[in-house]
Order: C-alpha cells, then structure tokens, then sequence
C-alpha cells in the first residue's frame, strides 16, 4: 500500500512540476512582452512629445504675423474692426507720417464673453506683412506705456498658449536680471540669452537659469 501511495505521490509531483514549470515559462514570457510594450511606450511618448513640438511650432510660424491687442473697450470698433485699428493705431503708436498699415484681418478673440468689470476680448490682427508687426512692436518698446480715451492698452505678439506658458516660466528670472542690471534678452521660441562678464549664455529652462544666477 505504502509503495502505491509513493507512487502516485511522484507522479502527482512530476505533474506538479511540469506545471510549475510551464507557469514559469508563461511568466517569463509575459516578462518579456511587457519589457517590449514599455520600450514601445517609451519610444511613442517620444514622437507624441516631437510630433507636439512640432505642431506647436507650425502653429507660432502661422501666427507670425499676428498682433494681440489688449484693452480697447467692447463694441469701439463698431463692427469694422480692421478700418478701426488702422485709423487708430497710427496715433496711437505715433507712427511715422504716412505710414500704411495693411492689415488682412482683424477680429476680437473666440474667449468667452467677459464678465461686467473684467477686461474685454483682445483684438487679434493679422498683417500682411512681417516688417510691419516688427514696427509696431518697436514703437510699442519705445513708448513704454499706451493710453487710448483713458484705457491702458497693452500690445504683444499672437502666440499659442503652450509657448506663452513657457516664455511666463522665465519671468522670475528676467526679474533677477534686472535687479542685477544684466543684459538679457527672451528669444524664440523660448530661449532666455544673457551676458555675463563678457560671456552670452543661453538657457532653455529657467531652473537652469536661476542656478547660474
């Protein structure tokens, strides 16, 4: 009775063990597929991180020759945007005498409608020309401030949100410079270049910065 016992008791081992021994064979399989889907995973957030940056720079060059401007009150335009802004920017920015702004077109942002009290929709203007934003922008730089009918109207290029988020990152840096009085100066598509001791360095992260600083 023993010697049949022991008997089946080893066959019921030797199943056991093939058993064992194909679950760890799955195991190590499924090992190796998951180590192959991270790798695969690792690669397309890869290309989903490029293919962003990518469209994210396709989208600034579209905008390249639009301008934001911000604070004229709701409804001065009275439905003609474009006639407004080219009547009245030239005043305001106290452009050159017979300077022609060609603006291709002209509308307030798609944000939602302001509540009473808060700043209204900016005007988003699309140039036909390059040399004319940087115009405008250069005349913005030198005045400092702009007032029009009591309104304080600020001026900057159209830029995705992605970008202005990044360029908003280095503000506590530009601050320090500043306060040091370096020469520093924001270029795109969000690179913070600063002279030191004679020396440019060039920073795409603000931490960086900051740890130089």
């Amino acid at each position: 009775t023993l010697s049949v016992t022991l008997g089946e008791l080893k066959d019921l081992m030797s199943a056991l063990n093939n058993r064992v021994t194909t679950a760890e064979q799955r195991v190590s399989n499924m090992e190796d597929a998951q180590q192959d889907i991270s790798c695969e995973m690792i690669d397309l957030k890869k290309q989903v991180l490029d293919l962003q940056a990518k469209l994210d720079d396709q989208e600034n060059y579209a905008r390249w020759n639009n301008v934001r401007f911000i604070g004229f009150p709701k409804g001065v335009e009275n439905g003609k945007p474009v006639k407004f802004l080219q009547e009245v920017l030239p005043t305001l920015l106290e452009l050159p005498c017979g300077t022609v702004l060609d603006v291709e077109r002209a509308h307030r942002s798609l944000a939602p409608k302001p509540a009473d009290g808060q700043r209204p929709c900016p005007f988003i203007v699309k140039f036909l020309r390059y040399p004319v934003c940087e115009q405008i922008l250069t005349a913005v730089k030198s005045m400092g401030s702009l007032q029009w009918n009591g309104n304080k109207i600020m001026v900057f290029l159209d830029l995705s949100r992605e970008l202005m988020e990044r360029k908003q990152k280095f503000m506590p840096v530009k601050k320090i410079l500043q306060e040091k009085g370096l020469k520093y100066g924001l270029f795109y598509p969000a690179t913070l270049k600063l002279t030191c001791d004679g020396e440019t360095r060039s920073f795409m992260e603000p931490q960086a910065a900051e740890e130089f600083l």
